[in-house]
């Protein structure tokens, strides 16, 4: 049986009894499909002018390439079905210019995470929910050819010798590839898309992840100064939050951002954002996070904004807290409001400094004002489960008094997760300050 036969789309072609198809015919087509694809690809990159492809726009490329596809096609006189038509050009566009199989889930703005695992198996998130697709590569060769795609355009190299690579594409999604003989099953990819359209306070309030009185609250502690670390585990929505969070920053402010990977979407216009460099093949020209956090107090910031402390630039992070660059805002790891402070802790004993425990203590609970944790649940949402205020040391521990929470009632009918978003009843310290910083708010949103 010849191309032509197997794509023509024609009604003997097509014809097949009742019922559902043999999987071993099912297979036999998309292995053909396969193999007419790779050699429609190989002409076509015969006949593709390689030096000039950097040079000319991503829409003139692909047109280019459907173009020279079609006359491939016409030569080679296979008449595919229209829709076979269209999906091999549009399969082979991405071979060519994008990320290939997994190209598609690129531009499909419900979709948060692209998770390779080996060549044949790829989940991705959509809405807060992992989904295995019918996407698959050809082989882990094909799978190897895409990662290098990848990390050749950052000046990076994956190989034997320096098998996993961190890496972010053009449109700032971040990408981490991990390649035997550290992966036991082949080459795995993971890919954290950039969401283009930046959410916004209402997109939270309609996705019923906090509630109008919270969103009062937070406003104030961003206009008053305090020092906010956002805790929460990973996809929980931290960097969103600290984005949204930022907005309310004023304009006339100098912000300077600490990344290890670009992320965050500042709105205003007096911002310097900084990120982090990964060593060479040399294994030199590393700048670490502590690095910048260094260099960024002597760039006159009124805000520092770090990404994630996930390492030694806690120290000075802490310490810029305490020196006048107060209103600070970053995020980290953690399963609950008490766990941060264990987590600073570890994090300040592992950086090497050497100051006694209480020591460490007492300079967390001096520059953090405020930790707002953010739980992922099981169906998929995100809410805003605590804020707590720290509100200094008792002997040797540090205190804090939770004033607003997430209480969960149940699962629903549908497996949603039901609660209600409590205020404790406590008024927090930090009143005083948001009323000499002109922030009034009613003492009723924290009545219980």
């Amino acid at each position: 049986m010849n191309f032509r036969q197997r794509f023509s789309g024609s009604k003997k072609q097509n014809a097949k009894p009742a019922g559902k198809d043999n999987p071993a015919s099912v297979q036999l087509r998309r292995d053909s499909f396969q193999e007419l694809k790779i050699r429609l690809h190989k002409k076509l990159i015969d006949r593709l002018d390689f030096s000039i492809l950097t040079t000319l726009d991503r829409s003139v490329l692909r047109d280019q390439i459907k173009e020279v596809l079609e006359k491939l096609l016409l030569e080679e006189e296979l008449f595919l079905s229209p829709e076979n038509k269209e999906r091999l050009i549009g399969e082979i566009q991405s071979e060519t210019l994008g990320l290939g199989p997994i190209e598609q889930y690129m531009h499909d703005p419900d979709i948060s995470d692209v998770l390779v695992n080996t060549y044949n198996q790829v989940y991705i998130e959509r809405h807060g929910k992992l989904e295995l697709t019918d996407t698959k590569f050809k082989d882990d060769n094909h799978l190897m050819q895409i990662i290098d795609r990848i990390v050749s355009q950052v000046g990076r190299r994956i190989d034997e010798s320096s098998p996993m690579v961190d890496a972010r594409l053009a449109d700032g999604s971040r990408v981490n590839a991990i390649i035997p003989p550290l992966a036991l099953d082949g080459p795995s990819l993971s890919i954290r898309r950039f969401r283009v359209n930046v959410l916004s306070m209402d997109d939270l309030l309609g996705n019923k992840s906090l509630t109008p009185p919270i969103v009062e609250v937070l406003k104030g502690m961003v206009k008053a100064r305090l020092n906010v670390v956002i805790s929460g585990g990973t996809g929980a929505g931290k960097t969103t939050l600290l984005n949204i969070l930022s907005a309310y920053i004023p304009a006339e402010e100098r912000i300077v951002t600490i990344e290890d990977s670009a992320e965050l979407q500042l709105q205003q216009p007096h911002t310097v954002r900084l990120e982090t460099r990964p060593p060479n093949i040399e294994g030199m020209g590393t700048i670490t996070q502590r690095d910048l956090v260094r260099n960024s107090l002597r760039m006159r910031p009124d805000r520092i904004i770090i990404g994630e402390v996930r390492g030694p630039e806690i120290y000075d992070m802490l310490q810029a807290m305490n020196t006048g660059h107060d209103g600070s805002l970053t995020t980290i790891h953690a399963n609950s409001t008490r766990d941060v402070l264990l987590r600073l802790e570890t994090l300040m004993l592992l950086s090497g400094i050497d100051i006694p425990e209480r020591g460490i203590r007492e300079l967390i609970s001096s520059a953090i004002n405020v930790i707002i944790q953010i739980t992922r649940y099981a169906d998929g949402t995100r809410k805003v489960s605590s804020i707590s205020e720290i509100v200094g040391m008792e002997v040797e521990t540090i205190t804090m008094q939770e004033i607003f929470r997430f209480e969960k009632t149940g699962v629903g009918n549908e497996g949603q997760i039901l609660g209600n978003y409590r205020p404790t009843g406590i008024r927090p310290k930090f009143m005083d300050r948001l009323l000499r910083s002109g922030v009034r708010l009613p003492a009723e949103l924290f009545s219980p």
